[in-house]
């Protein structure tokens, strides 16, 4: 025995401790993953692959480093940390992160994998972290998902290739589908693996992302009300199921999934994704009408971003500045307050998309105020923030707000027919993508705006269409809820305005604050 040898043995003994241990208190859901790393290793290498199935990079990452350490020889251990790296998978990682995940590559190709699959699935990951300084995010997300679409011929059987070669699909899936071709073969995937699995946090969660679309939304319910009873020690897991409750239109369930994931985060989780649960819940209340309990996650947000600007907090990742946009944006909007949204103070960042929510606010607010020149400068600086967002998915989806807004603006000045156009053009494009995983949803539809535009031109039969158009991808939207039912009411179709003014009382009937929308719904009822 060599004179490291007894503490190879005593880090192994700790790391096997704390995976028993861990197995005793946490709920993270099971996975088998068989590797020829140590024996020692095996059961605590599962708990990251666990981890890591749940996106929950940070603490995945770390149960890696430990198997590593056990075991310095077990090329998997730096696969799974070089992956821990590929935080949202949709998105392009931070520059730090694609080092870590490179050096962890290198770590494994020097371990040397010892079986073929093993082989493969450390040049997956090396397909993706190599020359990250030379090619761009989609070039290598597309070449990881190559390579896993091969381990898929290989090994049809290997339920851990199929669940990650799942995700790769979704990784690369385009917007602009609408056939959702990638999104439906991810998800089936995964459906094949919750069925023969159903504690599986890959197959759980990678479903519900797979039908994380208003056409597809109802078919991950059976996901969304499995993955937190299975994994409810994984913060994540907790908010996932709100990404299919919120596509259809079930609020209460939304509220509830995120109030108990905002806590975990807070308690064991991180402020990017206590946030972007934060965003989620204010949405939901403001679709009850709870306006006092989403003003108080409103300010429990503001206070979380101050607390970070105060502690230089800096994850590189985009999450806690677009919810604090997008909370702000939907307080004011939502409840028709228009000065209000005008008077939005911009928190400036690196991330162009998050704040151009905030100069959509101010410029539908500022337009629909009577301030046209104010509204057509936060025109200009979407435009500006669209040209600076390399993206392109997120530089079109400035694009629709900036169309919006300049719809808006142009019918404050008196135009009222350029305003149409430029709505319409609005729709269309807003048609034509999908909505970001990072969102319950756009700030306001553009078919909402749309229908507001029609019922301020004195068109009612046309603006009912559109707000129906908006219920299609946004079920039971209080706005166009009660937009449905005032259009209806206008063009003298009483019984369907009925219908949707009753629907709009249901879905408020938690409401903690009387709006005059409401009013308007009882006195016809």
């Amino acid at each position: 025995m060599t004179r490291s040898a007894p503490l190879v043995a005593f880090v192994i003994a700790a790391v096997v401790g704390a995976a028993v241990a861990a197995d005793e208190t946490e709920k993270i859901g099971q996975v088998r993953f068989p590797v020829s790393c140590s024996a020692s290793v095996q059961k605590p290498f599962e708990r990251a692959v666990a981890l890591l199935h749940s996106f929950w990079y940070l603490e995945s990452a770390k149960a890696f480093t430990a198997v590593a350490q056990a075991d310095p020889d077990c090329a998997m251990a730096y696969w799974g940390l070089a992956l821990s790296s590929w935080t949202q998978i949709w998105s392009p990682p931070p520059p730090a992160a694609l080092k870590r995940g490179w050096e962890a590559v290198e770590k494994a190709t020097a371990a040397g994998a010892k079986t073929p699959r093993e082989r493969d699935f450390v040049a997956a990951a090396e397909a993706f972290f190599k020359d990250a300084d030379k090619l761009d995010h989609r070039t290598r997300a597309l070449a990881y998902g190559k390579l896993m679409e091969q381990m898929a011929q290989r090994y049809p059987d290997d339920r851990e290739v199929m669940a990650f070669y799942a995700l790769s699909l979704q990784a690369t899936a385009d917007p602009h589908d609408k056939t959702y071709a990638s999104q439906k073969r991810s998800a089936e995937i995964a459906e094949k693996i919750f069925a023969s699995a159903p504690d599986h946090p890959g197959a759980a969660h990678y479903m519900i992302h797979g039908y994380d679309y208003p056409p597809l939304a109802a078919r991950g319910l059976p996901a969304a009300r499995r993955y937190a009873q299975f994994a409810p020690s994984v913060p994540h897991a907790l908010h996932m199921p709100s990404h299919i409750y919120v596509l259809l239109g079930m609020w209460p369930e939304t509220i509830q999934g995120n109030l108990v994931a905002a806590a975990a985060e807070k308690d064991r989780g991180n402020p990017d994704d206590r946030m972007h649960a934060l965003d989620y819940l204010v949405y939901a209340y403001l679709q009850q009408a709870q306006d006092v309990e989403a003003r108080r996650v409103l300010d429990e947000a503001r206070g979380i971003m101050t607390d970070l600007a105060a502690r230089k907090y800096d994850s590189g990742r985009p999450t806690a500045h677009f919810a604090m946009a997008a909370i702000e944006a939907r307080w004011a909007l939502e409840r028709g307050r228009w000065a209000e949204a005008a008077a939005i103070e911009p928190r400036p960042n690196r991330f162009p998309h998050t704040e151009a929510m905030v100069y959509f606010a101010r410029a539908i607010g500022a337009a629909r105020s009577g301030d046209a020149a104010r509204a057509r400068a936060d025109v200009d600086r979407l435009a500006a923030l669209k040209e600076a967002m390399k993206d392109p998915y997120w530089a079109e989806q400035i694009e629709i707000q900036r169309r919006a807004a300049a719809a808006w603006t142009a019918r404050a000045e008196g135009k009222a027919d350029e305003g149409f156009t430029l709505m319409r053009s609005a729709v269309e494009l807003e048609a034509s993508t999908e909505k970001h995983n990072i969102t319950p949803g756009p700030i306001v539809t553009a078919r909402e705006l749309y229908g507001d535009m029609l019922m301020e031109g004195g068109q009612p039969g046309p603006a009912a269409q559109a707000y129906e158009a908006s219920l299609r991808v946004a079920p039971n939207r209080f706005k166009s809820l009660h937009g449905a039912g005032r259009a209806f009411e206008r063009a003298g179709d009483r019984d369907r305005a009925k219908t949707y003014y009753a629907k709009l009382l249901t879905t408020a009937a938690s409401a903690d604050t009387e709006r005059p929308e409401l009013r308007e719904a009882k006195a016809v009822r």
